[in-house]
């Protein structure tokens, strides 16, 4: 089996794995608990109270939900910006193959560290931290296939 896919990161593939990470994990609990607690109390007391409690009642309910990811995608977008565009990846019996303008590379499938699924992505882990994202938008109707594929490699 073969495949060959176009891949370009962008920041919104960036910040959307990033909030996939944070609310995946407890500190998306913690996080959701603070604003839900925060929603509550602005709720109830905000009648009683003056006006700089009110914009901090306010700074509190946006900091998880406005604040937060959009500092997340600004990381992002400097993030993009030192990834090579428009390469070139396939994936065969050998390994994964990455091809751009300058370079090429090729992994073995025994040195991929993980794959991941998502609602909207597939991530594959050349090192713990680093990967390919690989998007709906990428794979296509091949998503399924492709990621079963994957993972038989990677399971040898």
């Amino acid at each position: 089996m073969k495949y060959k896919f176009t891949y370009q990161t962008t920041a919104f593939d960036l910040w959307q794995l990033s909030m996939y990470g944070i609310y995946g994990s407890m500190v998306g609990v913690c996080n959701m608990i603070f604003t839900v607690a925060m929603v509550l109390l602005t709720a109830k007391f905000w009648s009683d109270v003056n006006s700089f409690m009110k914009i901090l009642f306010i700074i509190a309910i946006c900091l998880f939900t406005v604040i937060q990811p959009a500092v997340v995608y600004m990381r992002a977008k400097r993030q993009v910006a030192t990834v090579l565009h428009d390469m070139e990846i396939s994936f065969d019996d050998h390994g994964i193959h990455v091809k751009t303008e300058k370079q090429s590379s090729d992994l073995k499938w025994n040195t991929i560290k993980g794959v991941s699924k998502k609602p909207s992505m597939i991530v594959i882990f050349s090192t713990t931290k680093h990967g390919f994202v690989l998007t709906n938008k990428v794979l296509g109707k091949q998503k399924e296939a492709f990621y079963d594929y994957v993972i038989s490699k990677t399971q040898k």
